[in-house]
């Protein structure tokens, strides 16, 4: 899913850390995403990795103790008013113990000083460096200082040493950035519940009942709500792959399962809530499951050319749930092209939810796709969001949720 960030500039800060490298990844991640991205590098940076590499990759020119001119913008007071956010990856024990102390020896932490936006630093430094008396309280003061922090990892570092002090992943790094420079007072810190993916309804232990469901759309809608500012806690059967390490996530495997996660994810996003929360109940739940599934592997031998299985009917999680205090979406997808939509308007009422995205399928390949076409359907109006991918789809959507607390918009003819 890629996160559309034109028109955005980010701020690059790098030290001198075996893992200076990666820097280069991540500045490759902003540019794709459409960034503008500036590079701030220290001294000790320079000896792991040239200014010239990523001038090539950013197309802008670096400041270094070297390059810093007051002729031009490529100094450390004008180049943080033409960015939106600084990032400092690697951060290592040093500057993060500079920082803490408000410490401008270098051309990175004068710039520090001088910037005025959001400053997010991504630790990395040997186990030892790290978890030192020193960098913890240096760590916990920047916190208090509104720097927002993105964790190291465990893993086996270059040193040779396993333990806590990897940088995160570039990827990761990318998703805390993205948030920053996307997040909305109105979805900020709000609680969203997400259900994802089809339900597996044991037939026994190794076989069961599902549909073609990939869970794209909910993992699209739980990336978008992230990247602006929400939290949100995902429900889901086809795992999280592709989504921020720090997302909130579980997983369920048949219906009565998710029944009682959403219960329960609902209940604590009223009680942790100050703003009203919100499901997306995106989901594929299986209609009927088996009456009574089979202890173990059932033998083809003991079966002979047919095996008849009773089903019994699933509980109707969405009618189901306790909503009060809850916009709740529902999603519908229908082959029906004459009564598609009727059927979908029609969810409104019989499951009492606040909205339905409604999606008209042509058949079975039209499931795992990366578009999709989506009719945001409330009970004033009916707003076709158009065929695209669907990270974009999923923007479109939480935007036409969030006018649920406003005053309805008049119906598009």
């Amino acid at each position: 899913m890629q996160v559309d960030l034109t028109g955005k500039s980010v701020l690059l800060g790098v030290t001198g850390s075996i893992s200076t490298y990666k820097a280069c990844d991540l500045a490759r991640l902003f540019i794709k995403a459409g960034a503008s991205v500036h590079v701030i590098m220290t001294p000790s940076s320079e000896r792991f990795v040239s200014a010239l590499t990523f001038e090539a990759l950013t197309r802008n020119p670096v400041l270094t103790e070297d390059s810093e001119s007051w002729s031009s913008k490529l100094n450390h007071i004008d180049i943080g008013k033409l960015c939106d956010v600084f990032v400092i990856a690697p951060t290592t024990a040093n500057t993060l113990n500079k920082l803490s102390q408000g410490i401008a020896d270098n051309i990175l932490t004068q710039t520090v000083l001088a910037f005025k936006g959001e400053v997010l630093i991504a630790p990395a430094a040997n186990t030892q460096m790290i978890d030192n008396h020193y960098t913890n309280q240096s760590l916990k003061a920047l916190e208090k200082s509104n720097y927002t922090l993105i964790s190291s990892q465990e893993k086996l570092l270059a040193c040779g040493d396993t333990g806590n002090g990897a940088l995160a992943e570039p990827s990761e790094i990318f998703f805390h950035v993205a948030k920053s420079l996307l997040k909305e007072s109105f979805w900020e810190n709000r609680h969203i519940v997400i259900t994802g993916g089809g339900s597996r309804e044991k037939i026994d232990e190794v076989r069961y009942i599902s549909n073609f469901s990939s869970g794209k759309m909910a993992k699209a809608l739980c990336l978008a709500l992230y990247l602006k500012g929400a939290k949100v806690h995902y429900l889901t059967s086809m795992g999280t792959q592709g989504l921020p390490l720090t997302l909130s996530s579980e997983s369920f495997e048949d219906a009565h399962a998710l029944l009682d996660l959403t219960q329960t994810s609902l209940l604590l996003a009223r009680k942790e809530s100050s703003t009203e929360p919100y499901l997306f109940m995106v989901a594929a739940v299986a209609d009927f499951t088996p009456l009574t599934p089979e202890k173990g592997k059932v033998k083809k031998s003991s079966l002979g050319k047919e095996w008849n299985i009773k089903l019994t009917q699933t509980t109707d999680i969405l009618a189901s749930l306790d909503k009060t205090g809850i916009k709740t979406i529902g999603f519908k997808a229908e082959m029906d092209s004459n009564k598609g939509l009727e059927n979908a308007v029609n969810l409104l009422t019989q499951k009492s939810v606040d909205a339905v995205c409604y999606n008209l399928l042509k058949d079975a390949k039209s499931f795992g796709g990366d578009k999709n076409e989506i009719t945001f359907i409330s009970k004033d109006s009916q707003i076709p969001l158009g065929r695209s991918n669907k990270l974009t789809l999923a923007f479109k959507i939480i935007n036409e949720a969030q006018k649920l607390n406003t005053k309805p918009h008049k119906e598009i003819e």
